[in-house]
Formats: C-alpha cells, structure tokens, sequence
C-alpha cells in the first residue's frame, strides 16, 4: 500500500493520475478526507500520522512547507514499519547554497538516519509555474516579471515528475538515489516569452525586476517576508547558472525524453489567450 501525501497539488495529482492508470493500490492522505481512496493525514495534526500510516508500506512525502512538520512525518513513518520513502525535494539541495534548498536538505538528512529506504526527486522548476502564477500577468499585460535576469533553467514538465514518482514508488532498485529532474534544454524567462509570444499570436514580454521590487511584488500578494525573501535567495542562486544543467534522469526512468517546453506552450496556449 502507498500513502500519497500533497494529492492536490501539481506533482501530487500527476502521480495520483498515474498511480491509478498503473492499476497500483494506493491512499491519498488528505486533511479533509472523501471517499473510500482517502484517509486522515494532516501536517498540522501529527496525532493523524499513526492512523493514516496503518498498513503503509510505501510514502510519497510532499507538503507545502515546514521542516518540523516533515521530519516528524519521517519518524511517524519509521514507527508505522513504512519501508519505502520517496520525498520531493528541490533542485540544488545537496549544495547548501539557498534557504529553500537547506530546508528540504534538513529533512533529508532526517530520512536517511530512519532506516527507510529511500528516494530522493529533486525537479528544476515546473513549467507549470506559467499557468499558474505567472498566467494572468501573461494573459493580461502580456509581461512575465521576474528577477533571475538572463539566466537559463531546464525547467521540467511537472506531468513527468509525477509519471517519475509513480515508477520510483512501483519499481525496485531507484532505493538511495537522488534523481535530479530536468527538461530537454535550458533556457531564459527572455526566451520563454518569446516562445509563448509566438504561440499564442501576440506579444509577451519579460521585465526583468531589482531583488527589492521582487520582494516587494510577493509581499503585496501575501506572500509572507519570511518566504519572500527565500524566493529573492532563490532566483540569486538561479542568477548564479546553477539552473542551467540538462540531467537525464526523466529519460532513464521513463525511458523516453522528458516534454519540452514548446510541446508545454502549445498544449496551454488557451490559459494565456
């Protein structure tokens, strides 16, 4: 049996869709839990841990955020008898170079000291990230604003990761690794634009901001200072070309090459027209 923590969100609904098309037994733990395929399990309620851990032998970790919330999930999962642990973390993790980074990094260390097995996934960026929080901006003014300059990222199809999570979690022999999860190319925001300019018939721009500014925007959308200033941390350590590499990680575990992110634009055209 699988727990699939974080469900609804971009990489958990891809593998809870590909879980299913596999015809694998699973669980998605939820906080508000419906039907017969959900149980209890809520980051803020460690005393649902241990029920909805019962008979668990596989957990997919994913939570918007918090360590300690984490790291005591991870010690849940070793006192349920959970056998496999597959956690999405982030891109750069092992490099102790940015806020986001260090703090997945802090669980990781936790679950390696468990005695689980282990599987850690660390995507780049999710081209989802352009439907998402970047679509109005993209629908609306035409501008994809920003801070990481002209810096290029191999952000990846959050459908793949998904479809990589679902293979790690049904398959053996992916125990100790961490999969760095990258598209075909890398490329720039500038660029980016471009290719959406081109898709969807008129003009996108990207505007390129001073850290301040950046910091500024996300505040004024609620994003509190705190995490605002890991995202400013988080586009220095982008600006610094460490997005830039292309892995071949999805292509060996799918074994076909991840989507591009053309193939991405023309199938979400529609979102920004």
């Amino acid at each position: 049996m699988i727990l699939v923590t974080g469900s609804t969100g971009k990489i958990g609904s891809e593998l809870v869709a590909e879980l299913a098309r596999l015809g694998t037994r699973f669980r998605v733990g939820s906080r508000k839990p419906a039907g017969g395929g959900a149980v209890l399990f809520d980051f803020d309620r460690p005393e649902t841990f241990g029920p909805g851990l019962a008979g668990v032998q596989k957990l997919f970790l994913l939570t918007s955020g918090g360590t300690d919330r984490e790291i005591a999930a991870v010690e849940a999962a070793r006192k349920a008898g959970v056998r496999r642990l597959v956690k999405l973390s982030v891109w750069g993790a092992d490099e102790d170079a940015f806020v986001i980074g260090r703090a997945h990094r802090a669980v990781e260390r936790e679950i390696e000291r468990s005695g689980i097995a282990w599987t850690f996934l660390r995507p780049n960026g999710f081209m989802q990230n352009f439907t998402t929080y970047k679509a109005a901006a993209i629908r609306d003014r035409g501008v994809i604003a920003d801070s990481t300059g002209d810096s290029r990222w191999s952000i990846v199809d959050a459908r793949d990761v998904g479809a990589v999570a679902a293979r790690v979690l049904t398959q053996d022999g992916h125990e100790s690794h961490a999969y760095r999860l990258s598209g075909p190319e890398a490329l720039s925001q500038p660029e980016m634009a471009r290719r959406i300019s081109e898709a969807i018939g008129k003009p996108v721009s990207y505007v390129d901001l001073p850290d301040a500014e950046y910091r500024k925007i996300q505040i004024d959308h609620g994003v509190p200072a705190a995490y605002a200033d890991a995202l400013v941390d988080l586009n220095v350590y982008y600006r610094s070309g460490a997005g830039a590499p292309v892995t071949p990680d999805v292509e060996r575990i799918l074994g076909r090459r991840p989507g591009s992110f053309d193939d991405f634009v023309r199938a979400n055209a529609a979102v920004w027209k």
